[in-house]
């Protein structure tokens, strides 16, 4: 059985912090050269390509994206890290440590539902989509290793996506890719192949790279601004925690919040909640609860109460004003929890609700914290005073299991690829 493309694009781990790129280099050509090179699978004379991915954080836009809304995203200093070259076949051949291989017929790229979830789904939906804009199929062997905590959400599969798309531009023929497009690329693998419904944000800012601002209302031409910004500057670390949840066993939840905020559009002949006047909904209220039930209503508040915390906080970080952009993220995490509902799931098992009350319990009060990307599992965001931050790890990480908790940085580079 193969393994999920969060799994299997996150393999080989390590803890961001221990790793430096040229560690993740070596690493990863030692693979590949012990799968392809060292089996004659591959020619070790032909030129090998580095692609690498960072993984990203949601700063701040919970479910906007989706939406045609705006939305902060910032890469990370955790990447999935690739080495690939040509093998003369049509077919395409990957390797990542603690899993089976994956191999993929060029022959065929047509969606597969037996692949849903899966590598294979990933890697054929990227190469139908460089196929369907000009570029050349070709085999080649690839092996990955990442630093991306998988079910975390950091997004491991758009960095495994845009990783890929990045190898595909760099063998195939054809012309230079955007970021952009490729972004769009990516979201059409992890849609229509992979299955799991998403919007643009994570993508974007994968193959973007740095701390971005980005606006989703035009969905096939996203308009974003870059801001060169360090939080450590301003006395605070960003710290995330991965829940011990992978949230990918949490699609059904996931998907169920965009499926409601786009049934409320419908009700107005929209599609999505940026087409909505807030006032005309107002006016509808009584006639939508009866037609739609209570949780739909508040995830639209959410999205336009979301939307305007987005700009605000753009605002603030433009002008150096972390004490208002904290209580901005503070308001942010109440909306996702009280309207968009989140963060808890169904039962007794909650975990990124303890983990948000844990967190709230070490701070008490300073910094600010929030669900973190899709939520219901995966991670939560703090942003935590650098006086405090050694024994916030630790604490969390003594509930949580080591490396839980981590502290990261803005990486201001975007997926590429280069010749070894």
């Amino acid at each position: 059985m193969s393994s999920t493309c969060t799994s299997t694009c996150s393999s080989g781990q390590v803890q961001a912090q221990k790793l430096s790129s040229d560690q993740a280099v070596r690493i990863t050509l030692e693979l590949f050269k012990a799968h392809f090179s060292a089996t004659g699978a591959s020619d070790a004379t032909l030129q090998k390509i580095l692609v690498s991915a960072p993984g990203r954080s949601e700063i701040s836009g919970n479910h906007t994206d989706h939406e045609g809304g705006h939305v902060i995203a910032g890469a990370l200093n955790v990447a999935i890290t690739g080495v690939c070259a040509p093998n003369g076949t049509q077919t395409i051949r990957l390797v990542s440590q603690g899993f089976d291989p994956v191999e993929v017929d060029l022959a065929s790229l047509e969606p597969r539902e037996d692949e849903k979830l899966t590598t294979q789904a990933i890697v054929r939906g990227m190469a139908y989509k460089l196929a369907s804009n000009g570029f050349t199929p070709q085999g080649f062997d690839i092996a990955l290793t990442s630093t991306v905590p998988g079910g975390s959400g950091l997004s491991s599969s758009a960095a495994c996506e845009a990783a890929l798309g990045r190898a595909m531009e760099a063998l195939w023929k054809g012309e230079p890719i955007s970021a952009i497009d490729l972004a769009l690329y990516s979201q059409f693998a992890e849609n229509t192949y992979f299955g799991k419904p998403c919007g643009l944000m994570d993508q974007l800012s994968v193959c973007l790279g740095g701390l971005a601002f980005m606006n989703f209302e035009d969905p096939a031409h996203p308009q974003y601004e870059r801001l060169s910004f360090n939080f450590e500057d301003k006395g605070y670390a960003l710290v995330l925690v991965n829940v011990g949840s992978d949230h990918v066993q949490f699609t059904h939840e996931y998907a169920a919040v965009p499926q409601e905020m786009q049934a409320v559009a419908q009700a107005f002949d929209k599609t999505r909640l940026c087409e909505v006047l807030q006032a005309d909904f107002n006016g509808r209220v009584v006639e939508l609860r009866e037609k739609l039930g209570d949780r739909a209503l508040l995830r639209a508040i959410h999205y336009w109460y979301e939307n305007n915390l987005v700009d605000e906080r753009w605002r603030a970080l433009n002008e150096n004003n972390i004490d208002t952009f904290l209580d901005l993220t503070r308001k942010s995490g109440t909306s996702s929890g009280m309207f968009l509902q989140n963060v808890s799931t169904s039962g007794s098992y909650q975990p990124a609700m303890l983990a948000l009350g844990l967190a709230e319990q070490l701070l008490q009060g300073a910094g600010a914290i929030r669900i973190h990307g899709g939520g219901f599992g995966g991670s939560i965001q703090c942003f935590v005073p650098l006086d405090m931050v050694d024994e916030f790890i630790a604490s969390m990480n003594s509930w949580f299991g080591d490396g839980a908790a981590m502290r990261y940085a803005i990486a201001n580079k975007g997926a590429s690829a280069q010749c070894l």
